[in-house]
């Protein structure tokens, strides 16, 4: 492992056995030491993808840290990974806020030896080596608007809630979605878009305005999964419950109950804490130079063989929980 060795002052011929890498076990055997960077350490979702990570770090025998700004920023994603390279970590797993801001960061990382891979959000491609991509963008943004057209006979407002103004994925799935629109639903109109900053309350109190400035919406879209439970309250204490739907990207823990209601029509996610731990596998993988550019297929495990397109390691296809199948999912 990299890490930053003891000062000669400290590692005097006396105290060598004391200045070890921290990473090294009794018998001088060196674990590796993955870092991995959410958008949000308090957001439920990667809170899940860290339960998933650590299954996988235990498995390898490798030292976890995880940590990411209280709410979504990207100057504090920058500062935690110029920490991360002090520190000397083996490799860094980041899934990035502000896709130009982080990249900076991941490539000084890369400069000074330490591996970089991306997850759910990725960064400009020469700063990092692969994006472990949960869904392709084209596959959640469809079946975003293709779930919110089927609840609303395709016609009508809807809005959408992001987490911010430059999520670099959630901006690529609006994109998506205006495009099939455009394509498929003539009939419906993208009236809004409003960021909640990741967080649930501010989802429901911009939903509350959005519902007061549109009388007329018929959904609301949401493409961070705290919005999807605050936009399911604000509809409800507004008593809109069945006239607009709710729809988006979300956690059936965090959504079940208002599912149950009607609230909430349908929570699209793939398995979140198999991102966490396919994340954790491909990092491991890559910093022991096991995955190299122009593989195929990834063993990642309990997962099986998936697929690698090009950077891309695939989690697989988006999935619609709705109340006849969310009871069957605890995460």
């Amino acid at each position: 492992m990299k890490r930053i060795l003891c000062t000669l002052a400290l590692c005097t011929v006396p105290f060598l056995s004391a200045c070890k890498k921290s990473g090294e076990s009794a018998g001088g055997e060196e674990k590796l030491t993955i870092a991995l960077l959410p958008k949000s350490k308090g957001n439920q979702y990667f809170v899940t993808c860290e339960k998933g990570a650590r299954v996988a770090a235990a498995e390898l025998g490798a030292e976890l840290l995880f940590d990411g700004p209280t709410n979504s920023d990207p100057a504090k994603q920058n500062e935690i990974v110029e920490n991360w390279i002090s520190l000397g970590v083996d490799v860094i797993a980041a899934a990035a806020e502000n896709k130009d801001g982080l990249s900076t960061a991941l490539r000084k990382a890369r400069a000074e030896g330490i591996e970089v891979i991306t997850y759910d959000a990725d960064a400009q491609t020469d700063a990092r080596s692969f994006f472990v991509n949960q869904a392709t963008a084209k596959g959640i943004g469809d079946a975003l608007m293709d779930n919110a057209a089927s609840l609303t006979g395709a016609e009508g407002e809807f809005a959408i809630l992001t987490a911010n103004l430059t999520a670099a994925n959630q901006n690529e799935w609006i994109e998506v979605i205006k495009a099939r629109q455009a394509e498929k639903y003539p009939n419906m109109k993208l009236v809004d878009i409003k960021p909640c900053d990741d967080q649930k309350d501010k989802a429901q109190q911009e939903t509350t305005n959005l519902l007061s400035a549109y009388p007329n919406l018929k959904a609301v879209v949401a493409v961070c999964s705290p919005a999807v439970p605050g936009a399911a309250e604000a509809v409800k204490q507004a008593g809109k419950t069945g006239a607009v739907k709710v729809i988006g990207l979300g956690l059936p823990s965090e959504n079940k109950a208002y599912v149950k209601e009607g609230v909430t029509q349908a929570v699209i996610l793939w398995k979140v804490e198999d991102l966490g731990y396919l994340t954790i596998k491909a990092a491991a993988a890559l910093a022991k130079g096991e995955l190299k550019a122009g593989a195929a297929e990834f063993d990642a495990g309990k997962l099986g063989k998936l697929a690698v397109e090009g950077d891309n390691i695939l989690l697989g296809t988006p999935f619609t929980f709705n109340k006849e199948n969310i009871d069957q999912f605890d995460f």
